[in-house]
């Protein structure tokens, strides 16, 4: 097997985008739309949107390579590093307390130009101090550095990066690739998506880092959008393509064997235009919710409001809809109260029923 680095073209990668004009102009309309609906929220509900996708791009990064962050932790984490806690928050998950703070400065820093040393930087950050391997630096080890899936004496190898000794002058050359593409560069690729995808596929054909090179690539792919487009980018890459992570590294594999990319920046630019969809959605959720309240929350008592508030915590709603076992147990109150405080939600209009007798179930009537 020879990979594109192998290749006597590379690193010039050629692609053909018409196929996705359409999809690329929806990326630019749904940009917008984020935009001007964000404008139109409270300060704290941009604030709670803002950490919500950041919180989905944390956890998911780590998911996609087989890790499962502490959410609450995760949240500290972002909470502590923006600035929005009154005291720290402890954080007893120290992978989730770097993935949240590498989250925060790749945000902070993202119209800065990209360097080995705020590469250094991110890598130990998410990474901390772990024993098994150096951080903060390029891997030295003299071993072939294999993505390799299947069990022992079965292992299906789906890539091989550019042995240890080349990678200082290849991650110099893609850096300088990086910082040439940006906006007002020599290079400069005005559409956002496909700069990234070029660039995450760029990053991980050199795979310079012992561990972490997915998560690093992700946020660099993250950078990339957020330069081109002008401002930090309000979506989450990492749970677009969490969602179907064999399609990812399908897409991946077949995208480093040859340095005609169509197809992957196809796929890549297809996950930018649902990440963006769904942040979108995620906006749009957050004003409807905000009318909610101003519209309901007079009527409603201190239980009331929390259990609401509680069923309003996500988009997808409350699993399964409310009823008065959940109620009391959310409230701490009786049935009996349980039961009187969830009809007089319906009967107002706030909630509405499915369901009869015991099997009754309330949802949020937006």
């Amino acid at each position: 097997m020879t990979y594109n680095w192998q290749q006597a073209d590379w690193p010039h990668f050629t692609y053909q985008l018409s196929d996705i004009e359409e999809v690329l102009f929806s990326i630019s309309e749904e940009t917008g739309h984020v935009s001007g609906v964000l404008k139109a929220l409270p300060e704290n509900i941009q604030t709670e949107t803002l950490l919500n996708i950041m919180v989905a791009e944390a956890i998911k990064t780590s998911a996609i390579e087989g890790e499962y962050l502490s959410r609450p932790d995760v949240v500290s984490s972002i909470k502590n590093n923006l600035g929005l806690s009154d005291k720290k928050e402890t954080i007893k998950d120290k992978k989730a307390q770097g993935a949240g703070k590498l989250m925060v400065i790749a945000r902070k820093n993202y119209a800065e130009p990209l360097s080995q040393e705020m590469l250094f930087d991110w890598h130990s950050i998410l990474l901390g101090e772990p024993k098994r391997i150096k951080v903060g630096s390029w891997r030295t080890d003299d071993e072939l550095m294999q993505v390799v899936s299947g069990p022992i004496g079965k292992e299906k190898v789906h890539f091989e990066a550019p042995p240890s000794g080349k990678v200082p002058k290849e991650m110099a050359r893609f850096i300088k690739w990086f910082n040439d593409t940006a906006p007002g560069g020599s290079k400069e690729i005005k559409k956002a998506p496909v700069r990234s995808a070029i660039a995450h596929l760029y990053f991980e054909s050199i795979h310079p880092f012992e561990d972490g090179n997915g998560r690093i690539g992700r946020a660099v792919a993250e950078k990339a959008l957020s330069q081109t487009i002008g401002r930090p980018i309000m979506m989450s890459l990492s749970q677009a393509i969490e969602a179907d992570r064999k399609a990812y590294y399908n897409a991946l594999e077949k995208g480093q064997r040859k340095n005609e990319i169509t197809d992957w920046v196809t796929y890549f630019v297809n996950v930018v235009h649902q990440a963006q969809i769904s942040a979108r959605e995620l906006i749009d959720f957050a004003l409807r919710k905000t009318k909610f309240i101003d519209r309901y929350k007079p009527d409603l008592n201190d239980r009331q409001l929390k259990v609401v508030l509680r069923m309003l915590e996500s988009p997808d709603g409350f699993e399964g809809g409310m009823t008065a076992g959940k109620y009391i147990s959310i409230a701490k109150t009786s049935k009996a109260t349980a039961t009187r405080d969830l009809q007089m939600l319906d009967e107002i209009g706030a909630l509405h029923s499915e369901g009869a007798g015991r099997s009754v179930h309330y949802f949020v009537n937006f």
